[in-house]
């Protein structure tokens, strides 16, 4: 269910109702320390009270790992629920009724599908369940079956294990006979329909092992089977079939159960089965999910990425599997995640020594033994190889490949300084190979952009060169105010007559300067400090001008930061800085607009959770003494702080910019394209020129941080 369907007066309703001393103490023990409360953080393990909470700011932080946000942010990273749920989940505490906007005829129909889809698995999964414990069929071989694998009932009931009978259709009669419809059975593939149109059940004679979302609802189901009760029958596991609610890509076995620990440890083990999984947790390790056999997929990788950046791999020694899964454990590295890689002893498998250690021998093992993936590939491919020079070559082809998708640069040469010791070649080849290899993936990803860039942009006209003249940097007036600001309009010809900003953007920034590494740079600073001004005091009025007839206009900070960011055709950097700055400007104008309570209570918890880390230090501001000691603070002072800040912002891009271009300029296909290196150094001459002119302006002063 989307986030759009909640209705806005209601995710109001449910903000000022969540205190968050009383929802972030429903899971912690807090204890008051001057205005605040403290307590152990619930997000790492934490020997010493680094959480507060601050009732009076109506937020919470851990000034360890650095988590926190308001109420809603506290619900969705403990209970690892969605923006939406996690608004549903304070609803219920504070018991608010729920108003959703009024669905269309397509969206009730596959939102009350998705809904019956779920009912049934969870009728299943307790059929199952009942099955196990309370059947004779159930106890003499399901629970038999898991006595001897030595799980224990808490176990069996932490991961809500079950039976199914022998009976090919004994579920389906009892599930039709309790009015749950033939079509949900066969949708969401607890049985299927034979070529006589009989219902027959898929998982029959199979122990279950039900598969859950991150918020514990059944998705599908695990079914293996045992050879005394189905004989004849040659597939070891059987498993539920893609279906409107499950998406085997998406889902990583044991997670619902894992995530909390792998928070608090900053680590995932990942597995390859069921078995391997519950037998960790009967162990005492209980951060372990199964990929369940199938290869990983970007977006399981991604759902890890949500609650740790460090994994580490557990193989079982078979040497063919191992280097089967060498591509995906690939994709973890594009993915930025930090790759370990244990083998476990010979004979051994997560499950079988699970079961002969605990949990302080198990991870003292991994400790002692685990190796980073690289090291470990370039051993395992090394043994392969021998001395063969093609085998050897085709070797450090592959080494270079998994290096070359490493996101981080300093990450990249380590490990090419490694690679060339274990290798034994110069590394300058390494860097060399992995450098072209980059450059050629971002030639990829940038023609990508390109046809993207064109499919949304065809039909549209060029933005008009910048008017680079001394007077443009200085604040907007009533005539040097745009009609038409990028990303949205301001007012319309007639300045007294407001006109109404869409909120529709055509995202056409380019830049030379890249993506990674930026938030270090000094224009990303400037660039989050003025998207702060925007958040905290968007609508506030930072001064008046005069149009022709006198008549006064005032100029708000949102207006004043869009037209002089446009006057020199600049813009943020950042993407998600860019799209809340096009929102602020489009509902500017809507009745009873406050960007703060905006950009809180957005439905994209992206945005909501910055724009709470962008006001979370409001009570903290730098506040200036004049001559007569009056304390100003920095909302008195929006008229002289805001055009300080965008200018700043704009020579410092303007600088980083030119040091891209300088580079491209450098590039030999570059020079060698006449068209493009002339549009270049046509721009580059622009911006030198504006760059002159925001020197003069700045002088000598130095923006205060805030």
């Amino acid at each position: 269910m989307s986030t759009e369907m909640i209705d806005q007066a209601t995710i109001d309703r449910i903000l000022d109702a969540a205190q968050i001393y009383d929802v972030v103490s429903d899971f912690v023990t807090l204890r008051k320390r001057g205005v605040n409360y403290v307590g152990l953080c619930p997000f790492h393990d934490d020997k010493t009270p680094s959480f507060y909470v601050s009732p009076a700011k109506g937020l919470c932080k851990c000034f360890a790992c650095g988590k926190g946000g308001n109420a809603v942010h506290f619900i969705m990273e403990h209970e690892q629920l969605s923006y939406p749920d996690a608004l549903r989940f304070l609803a219920k505490k504070y018991g608010i009724e729920i108003k959703e906007r009024e669905l269309t005829g397509e969206e009730k129909a596959a939102q009350s599908e998705r809904e019956s889809l779920f009912v049934v698995n969870q009728w299943a999964n307790d059929y199952f369940r009942r099955t196990l414990r309370q059947t004779e069929e159930g106890r003499n071989i399901g629970m038999a079956y898991f006595r001897n694998r030595g799980f224990r009932d808490d176990i069996i009931e932490k991961f809500q294990l079950g039976y199914c009978t022998e009976s090919h259709d004994a579920m389906s009669k009892e599930a039709i006979s309790k009015g749950y419809k033939e079509e949900y059975l066969v949708k969401t593939g607890l049985c299927y329909e034979t070529d006589d149109h009989r219902l027959r059940d898929r998982f029959w004679g199979r122990v279950i092992f039900p598969v859950h979302t991150l918020s514990g609802k059944v998705v599908a189901f695990g079914g293996r089977v045992l050879a005394a009760a189905t004989k004849g029958v040659k597939v070891k596991y059987v498993n539920s079939p893609e279906s409107e609610i499950y998406h085997k890509s998406n889902e990583l076995y044991g997670m619902y159960q894992a995530k909390q620990t792998i928070i608090k440890q900053d680590r995932c083990y990942l597995v390859e089965g069921y078995t391997d999984v519950i037998s960790m947790h009967q162990s005492g390790v209980e951060n372990v999910v199964a990929s369940s056999g199938t290869a990983l997929t970007t977006q399981q990788i991604r759902l890890i990425r949500r609650f740790t950046n460090n994994l580490t791999v557990l193989y079982d020694g078979d040497a063919a599997g191992i280097k089967a899964s060498l591509r995906g454990i690939d994709m973890l590295l594009e993915e930025g995640m930090n790759i370990k890689v244990c083998l476990l002893p010979d004979g051994d498998d997560p499950d079988s020594y699970a079961r002969k250690h605990n949990s302080t021998e198990f991870q003292a093992f991994i400790k002692e033994h685990e190796t980073d993936f690289i090291r470990f590939k370039t051993n395992l491919l090394m043994e392969d190889a021998g001395q063969d020079p093609i085998r050897r070559a085709e070797l450090i082809g592959n080494i270079v490949q998994s290096i070359s998708v490493i996101p981080e640069a300093i990450v990249r040469d380590v490990y090419i300084k490694e690679c060339a010791q274990l290798l034994h070649v110069e590394d300058r080849l390494l860097v060399s190979e992995v450098a072209k290899r980059r450059e050629k993936e971002a030639e990829r990803k940038a023609e990508q952009r390109e046809r993207e860039r064109h499919r949304n942009t065809s039909g549209t006209q060029p933005t008009d060169s910048p008017q680079v003249q001394e007077d443009n940097l200085a604040a907007p007036t009533a005539d040097n105010l745009p009609s038409e600001a990028h990303p949205a309009t301001l007012h319309s010809e007639d300045p007294s007559t407001p006109t109404p900003v869409t909120a529709e953007t055509r995202d056409n920034y380019t830049s030379f300067i890249p993506q990674e590494d930026k938030e270090g740079q000094e224009f990303y600073r400037y660039e989050r400090l003025i998207l702060q001004m925007v958040v905290r005091y968007g609508e506030r009025v930072m001064y008046n001008v005069a149009d022709e007839e006198g008549k006064e206009i005032p100029i708000t900070v949102i207006e004043f930061v869009v037209a002089d960011l446009q006057r020199d055709d600049l813009a943020f950097h950042n993407p998600l800085h860019r799209q809340m700055m096009a929102e602020a400007a489009a509902h500017l104008h809507d009745e009873g607009f406050r960007a703060e309570h905006y950009f809180l209570t957005h439905p994209d918890s992206v945005i909501s959770r910055l724009s709470t880390e962008l006001i979370s230090d409001r009570y903290q501001l730098s506040k200036y003494h004049y001559k007569n000691q009056k304390i100003v603070t920095d909302e008195e002072r929006l008229y002289e702080l805001v055009p300080l800040l965008t200018t700043n912002f704009k020579y410092a891009i303007v600088g980083e910019e030119l040091k891209h271009m300088m580079r491209a300029l450098q590039d030999p296909k570059v020079v060698q394209d006449e068209t493009q290196c002339n549009a270049i150094m046509q721009r580059y001459s622009e911006l030198r020129e504006i760059q002159g002119i925001m020197a003069k302006r700045l002088g000598d002063r130095v923006v205060l941080s805030l």
